[in-house]
C-alpha cells in the first residue's frame, strides 16, 4: 500500500480500541473539472484509543494520504495527532492537537500543508443512541507569518440495525489570516473563515468488512471565493 487514510468518527464511536483500513475513490474530477485534473484512490489507516496509558483521556492518531498524483502515485500525505487529558470530575477535557502534511506537484515540485497546533476544552456526551464530542481550541497556524485563531470541531457517529449500519462524521471550523507572509497572498488583509468536513455512512458486509461512501465538504480550503465544494466518495472498510 502506498500510503493511508482514516476517519476519525468512526473510531470515536467505539468503546475502547479501533484501527480501520479504508480505501476510497474519489470523484472529485469529474464534478469539478476545472479544479481537479484528475479522479484518485485513496488508502486510509486510523488508530483510536478511548483511554491512554495513565488513563486519563483518548488518542487518535490519523494518517491520510492521496493517490492524485500523476500515474497515481502519492501527491499528498496528511497527519493528526489528538489527546484528551482529564484530571478532575467535571466531565470536560484539556483538548490537544496537532496536524500537517506534505506534498507534490506533477511536475515534480513539493510542497507542505502548514502545520497547526490547538489546546482547549473537549466535551463529549451521547443523545439518543448517538456519541457527540465538540472541540473548542486556540489553533496556532504555522505560516511564513503565523496565524493564531480559534477552532471549533463537531464529531458525530451512530450505529443502526446492531450497528449494520454506521453514520460518522466530523465538522471542522476555524480562522486565519489570508497573508500566510508569502508573495502570492502578500496584498490580502484580514482573516477568512473556513470548514471541513468528512460525513460518512457504513454499510456492514461481512463480519469487520464494510462498503460506503464519504462527502468531502471545503470552504475556504481549495478556493478563496463563497463557495461550497462537495466531493462523494466509494469506499470499502476494514476494522480490526
Amino acid at each position: 500500500m502506498k500510503f493511508l487514510l482514516f476517519s476519525m468518527l468512526v473510531a470515536i464511536c467505539l468503546p475502547t480500541l479501533s484501527q480501520n483500513l479504508q480505501l476510497h475513490y474519489d470523484f472529485r474530477h469529474s464534478l469539478d473539472p476545472d479544479l481537479h485534473r484528475r479522479n484518485f484512490p485513496t488508502f486510509s489507516f486510523e488508530y483510536f484509543k478511548q483511554l491512554d496509558t495513565v488513563g486519563t483521556g483518548s488518542f487518535l492518531l490519523k494518517i491520510q494520504a492521496d493517490l492524485n498524483g500523476r500515474n497515481h502515485n502519492v501527491g499528498q500525505v496528511f497527519t493528526q495527532l489528538s489527546q484528551s487529558l482529564r484530571f478532575w470530575k467535571p466531565k470536560v477535557y484539556l483538548a490537544l492537537h496537532y496536524s500537517g502534511g506534505l506534498g507534490t506537484t506533477d511536475d515534480g515540485h513539493g510542497f507542505y500543508l502548514p502545520s497547526s497546533y490547538g489546546a482547549g476544552i473537549s466535551y463529549p456526551f451521547q443523545w439518543k443512541g448517538a456519541w457527540l464530542v465538540i472541540n473548542a481550541l486556540v489553533r496556532h497556524n504555522a505560516f511564513v507569518q503565523p496565524s493564531y485563531d480559534p477552532q471549533v470541531t463537531f464529531y458525530f457517529g451512530r450505529g443502526f440495525f446492531h450497528y449494520k449500519v454506521f453514520v460518522a462524521g466530523s465538522f471542522v471550523c476555524w480562522t486565519e489570516n489570508r497573508d500566510r507572509g508569502e508573495v502570492y497572498t502578500a496584498l490580502l488583509r484580514g482573516k477568512k473563515l473556513a470548514l471541513f468536513g468528512d460525513p460518512q455512512i457504513w454499510i456492514k458486509v461481512w463480519r469487520s468488512f464494510s462498503v460506503g461512501t464519504r462527502l468531502n465538504i471545503f470552504y475556504h480550503v481549495l478556493r478563496d471565493d463563497n463557495s461550497i465544494q462537495i466531493y462523494p466518495t466509494l469506499g470499502t472498510k476494514v476494522q480490526f
